[in-house]
């Protein structure tokens, strides 16, 4: 019985671990984002096994989630293992789906067109927000 009750402990800690959790982080932009025919080339997950070049995707308008994309802090560096991750960015009850090609030495820097569909159009005047981030499957990026 004693065993039973242990090994149904560890199992919902477990589960309770790989469960994704929502944290705040800032949440700025940055206008080179923005433009679709940039190249892949110019940002972490260019090229590399966990690139998405080598997925495929060629430019900023060929990933299906754009404008929705920018950098986050979860991309260490070049080839990340977190290249192509997907985040749901919520402020004031307004949410987007980004994918994460890029990175940011803090929160998530997004593309103006992004930012100004989890603001209300209120990118420019505001800069910088605090919003809600969790994570999701790639595929609710498009991957």
């Amino acid at each position: 019985m004693r065993f039973t009750s242990i090994i149904s402990f560890a199992l919902l800690a477990a589960s309770a671990l790989a469960a994704p959790s929502a944290t705040t982080l800032r949440v700025s932009y940055d206008t080179v984002y923005d433009n679709r025919s940039n190249s892949l080339n110019i940002v972490a997950c260019s090229d590399g096994p966990n690139g998405l070049i080598t997925k495929g995707y060629t430019n900023f308008g060929s990933l299906k989630n754009f404008p929705n994309i920018g950098g986050a802090q979860y991309i260490a560096g070049w080839n990340s293992a977190s290249c192509g991750t997907c985040y749901q960015l919520t402020y004031k009850g307004k949410s987007i789906n980004v994918l994460a090609i890029d990175h940011t030495d803090s929160g998530f820097n997004l593309s103006l067109q992004a930012m100004n569909k989890l603001t209300n159009n209120q990118a420019e005047n505001l800069g910088v927000v605090q919003a809600t981030v969790t994570p999701l499957p790639a595929s609710a990026c498009g991957l």
